[in-house]
C-alpha cells in the first residue's frame, strides 16, 4: 500500500492573464502622464484647458442671466424703499447695477481674449474678487431694519434664499466665486437674526446657515457634473482624433499598397516581350533537338533531356502568360476585342482540345447544350480562356473514373450561362474566397500532384466581370464543385424582325433629261381655255 508521500503532487499553474494590447497600454500611460502634468500646472487641480472652459461657462452664464440679476436688484431696491429712505435705496440700487455692469464687462473681455494659462489664473482671481464685492454689497440691504416683525424677517429670509440660490446657479462652474458671493450675505443675516435673542430668530439663523451649506454642496455637485461632462467631451475628442489619425495612416498605407500593386502590374505587363523572347528560343531549339531534325543524338538520353526542357518551357510559358494576363487586367490595360461569339461552339472546341487529357485519366465529360442559341457579343479569346481554365481545373481535381458536366443554356433574365460541374474532392466553404484570390490555393490543390499557380479562377472571374457577367462557385467536400458563369441579356444578339417597308435603293436616282421648248410650252399650257375663243 503506497503512502501519500509516494503519490505525485499535482500543482495547478495559474493561468496567465491576457496581456493588454500595446495600443491600450500606450494610451493609458499617456493619459496618466497627461493627468499628472495637468495637476502640477493647474491652479484648481484639473486640466488647464478645463480651467479655461469652466471660466468660459461662468462668463457665458453671467451674460445670459444679466437681465434676471437686473430685475432682482431693481425689485429689491423698490421693495426696501418702503422700509428705508428712498434715497438710500436708490443709491444702493445704482451701486449694485454698477457692480453688475463691471462684472458683465469683464466677462465680455474674458471671452474676447485668447486662451493662455497665466491669463486664466488672472481672470479666475478677478472673478472671485468681483463676486465677493457683489455679495458684500447685498449685505446692507438685507440686514433687518429696526423694529421689524416676524413677517419682515420671513421676507428677508426669502430674499436671502433667492439671492443665494441665484448666485449659486450663476457661479456653479466656479465654486470659490459662489462661496465668495453667498457667504457674506448668509453670515450677516444669520448674525443679525441671532442678535435679537428670540427663539424665532435663532431658528431663522440656523436655517440660514443650513441653507448656505445646502447651496454650497449643490454648487460643488454642479461643478463636479460640469467637470465630468468636460472630461467626457475631451476623451471623445481625443478618441476622434486617434481614429482620424489611424484612418489617415491606414489610408496612406492603402494608397501606398495600391500604388505598389499598380506599379507591379504595369511592370509585369510591360515585360511581355522580354520574358517571351528567350522562352521562344528555348522552345524552338528544344523542339529541334527533341525531334532530331539535324540527325540523331550520339547519346539517347539527350533526347529525353530535350523533351524535358521543352515541356518545362511550355509550362513556364503558360505560367508567364497567366501572370501577364492577370497583370494587364489589374492594371486596366486588358482590352476586349468584342465580336459575335457562339458560346456553344467555344465550349465544344475547348472540350475537343481537352478530351484526350480527360480520356487518359478515365474521366467522362457530358455535354448538355441547348440548341438554336444565338451568339453573344464578347471577346472570343477571353471566353475561350475562361472555358479552358474551368475545364482544366475540373479535370485536374477529378479523380480517375469521375464525371464532368458541361452545360450551356438560357438564364431566367434572358442571358446565357455556362456551367462546369465535376465529381472531384470539392473545396471547403471557408477556402472559397482563398481560391478566388490571386495565387490562392486550397488545401486539396496543395496536396494534388498537379499544382498550379492559383491564377486560373481569378483570371476567369476577372474576364467575366469585364463582360458584365457573374461568376459563382459552389462546392462541397467529397461531393464536387460547380462553377456557373453567366452573360447578361445585353450581350445576347437576338435576331431582328424583317423590315415592313422596302429598303431604299443603293444607287442614286438618275437625273431627268432636259425638256425641249415645245414640251416645256405644252406643260405650261392651261388645261381649260374657257373665254379665250380657242
Amino acid at each position: 500500500m503506497s503512502t501519500s508521500a509516494d503519490r505525485p503532487e499535482v500543482v495547478q499553474i495559474p493561468a496567465e492573464t491576457p496581456a493588454a494590447s500595446p495600443a491600450r497600454t500606450r494610451r493609458a500611460a499617456a493619459q496618466r502622464v497627461r493627468e499628472a502634468r495637468d495637476r502640477l500646472t493647474s491652479t484648481s487641480g484639473t486640466r488647464p484647458a478645463f480651467d479655461h472652459e469652466l471660466l468660459r461657462q461662468y462668463a457665458q452664464t453671467r451674460q445670459s442671466a444679466s437681465l434676471v440679476v437686473v430685475l432682482l436688484v431693481v425689485g429689491t431696491g423698490l421693495l426696501f424703499a418702503i422700509w428705508m429712505q428712498p434715497m438710500a435705496a436708490a443709491m444702493w440700487t445704482c451701486g449694485m447695477l454698477c457692480i453688475h455692469a463691471v462684472i458683465i464687462r469683464n466677462c465680455n473681455r474674458f471671452l474676447a481674449e485668447p486662451q493662455s494659462p497665466p491669463a486664466t489664473r488672472r481672470w479666475r482671481h478677478r472673478f472671485v474678487l468681483l463676486d465677493l464685492l457683489y455679495g458684500v454689497c447685498w449685505t446692507p440691504v438685507l440686514l433687518n431694519p429696526p423694529g421689524a416683525d416676524m413677517v419682515s424677517n420671513t421676507l428677508l429670509m426669502f430674499l436671502m434664499l433667492l439671492v443665494v440660490a441665484l448666485s449659486t446657479m450663476l457661479s456653479a462652474s466656479l465654486p470659490i466665486a459662489a462661496l465668495a458671493a453667498t457667504v457674506p450675505v448668509t453670515f450677516a443675516i444669520a448674525i443679525n437674526f441671532m442678535l435679537t435673542n428670540t427663539l424665532d430668530t435663532y431658528v431663522l439663523g440656523l436655517l440660514t446657515l443650513a441653507a448656505e451649506g445646502y447651496f454650497a454642496l449643490l454648487a460643488r455637485r454642479l461643478h463636479s457634473t460640469t467637470l465630468a461632462t468636460l472630461e467626457a467631451r475631451a476623451e471623445k475628442d481625443a478618441l476622434f482624433g486617434e481614429l482620424e489619425q489611424a484612418k489617415a495612416i491606414s489610408d496612406e498605407a492603402r494608397y501606398r499598397a495600391e500604388a505598389a500593386n499598380v506599379a507591379k502590374s504595369r511592370f509585369l505587363a510591360q515585360m511581355s516581350h522580354e520574358l517571351r523572347t528567350p522562352l521562344n528560343a528555348i522552345l524552338g531549339f528544344s523542339e529541334v533537338m527533341k525531334s532530331e531534325i539535324f540527325g540523331p543524338h550520339a547519346v539517347p538520353v539527350y533526347k529525353e533531356y530535350s523533351a524535358d526542357i521543352h515541356n518545362s518551357g511550355v509550362h513556364l510559358l503558360n505560367l508567364i502568360n497567366e501572370i501577364l494576363d492577370l497583370s494587364r487586367i489589374e492594371a486596366g490595360r486588358y482590352e476586349l476585342n468584342e465580336e459575335a461569339v457562339s458560346l456553344v461552339n467555344v465550349v465544344a472546341d475547348c472540350h475537343h482540345l481537352l478530351k484526350l487529357r480527360a480520356s487518359s485519366r478515365g474521366i467522362t465529360i457530358h455535354e448538355v447544350f441547348e440548341q438554336g442559341m444565338p451568339r453573344i457579343w464578347g471577346d472570343e479569346r477571353a471566353v475561350r480562356q475562361v472555358v479552358l481554365n474551368l475545364l482544366s481545373n475540373a479535370i485536374k481535381f477529378t479523380p480517375q473514373g469521375g464525371e464532368i458536366w458541361l452545360k450551356v443554356g438560357w438564364t431566367a433574365s434572358g442571358g446565357q450561362y455556362l456551367s462546369v460541374k465535376d465529381t472531384g474532392s470539392g473545396i471547403a466553404e471557408e477556402e472559397i474566397p482563398v481560391v478566388l484570390a490571386s495565387f490562392g490555393q486550397g488545401s486539396n490543390s496543395i496536396k494534388s500532384a498537379e499544382q498550379g499557380a492559383g491564377l486560373g479562377l481569378p483570371i476567369a472571374k476577372s474576364l467575366i466581370d469585364m463582360h458584365g457577367g457573374t461568376f459563382t462557385l459552389k462546392s462541397k467536400l467529397r461531393i464536387g464543385t460547380e462553377v456557373i458563369v453567366t452573360f447578361p441579356p445585353e450581350r445576347v444578339m437576338s435576331a431582328l424582325a424583317p423590315l415592313t417597308e422596302d429598303a431604299p435603293s443603293l444607287q442614286p436616282a438618275a437625273p431627268e433629261p432636259p425638256l425641249s421648248d415645245d414640251k416645256r410650252r405644252a406643260r405650261h399650257k392651261p388645261i381649260m381655255s374657257a373665254g379665250t375663243g380657242l
